[in-house]
């Protein structure tokens, strides 16, 4: 019963306000690139699309069907996905799954909305979910810089 209890826990009010409120949901009408995770345990998917400028997100969407979690996580890379680099949403990436699988540092600013998520480092069925936007963001926007240099 107690590991009921705490995936109770798990689903603060903070994350399920997060959840109820991502930004930049929906797809961007002519993105340089799009990425689709989906997390094979519990099927949760995230399509990303992204736009760069002077090599920084100038514009991103993104299509969340994934659980309170990853939801939440979603919400926190819309929040700072605009104007970052490739480098900073990998570095971002890199940074949340320190965080759920060594109990690393909270990832800097803007990213440090993920420290909410730290309670789910004890679920491990968890953590794919929760990685997706992020694994989505980073990939995409390494795709819009490669596309961009060779054009």
């Amino acid at each position: 019963m107690s590991g009921e209890s705490d995936l109770i826990k798990l689903y603060s009010g903070r994350i399920l306000e997060l959840a109820a409120d991502i930004p930049h949901l929906g797809r961007l009408d002519e993105p340089q690139a799009t990425v689709k995770k989906r997390s094979p345990l519990c099927g949760s998917t995230v399509t990303v699309d992204v736009q760069l400028a002077d090599g920084r997100v100038s514009a991103f969407g993104q299509d969340v069907k994934a659980c309170a979690l990853g939801q939440a996580a979603a919400s926190v890379v819309g929040s700072a996905v605009i104007g970052r680099s490739p480098g900073e949403l990998a570095e971002a990436r890199d940074a949340l799954r320190a965080v759920l699988k060594e109990d690393g540092p909270t990832p800097p600013a803007p990213f440090d909305g993920f420290e909410v998520l730290r309670p789910a480092a004890a679920f491990k069925n968890r953590h794919a979910s929760i990685m997706l936007s992020i694994e989505a963001a980073a990939e995409a926007a390494k795709e819009a810089e490669s596309a961009s240099q060779s054009a």
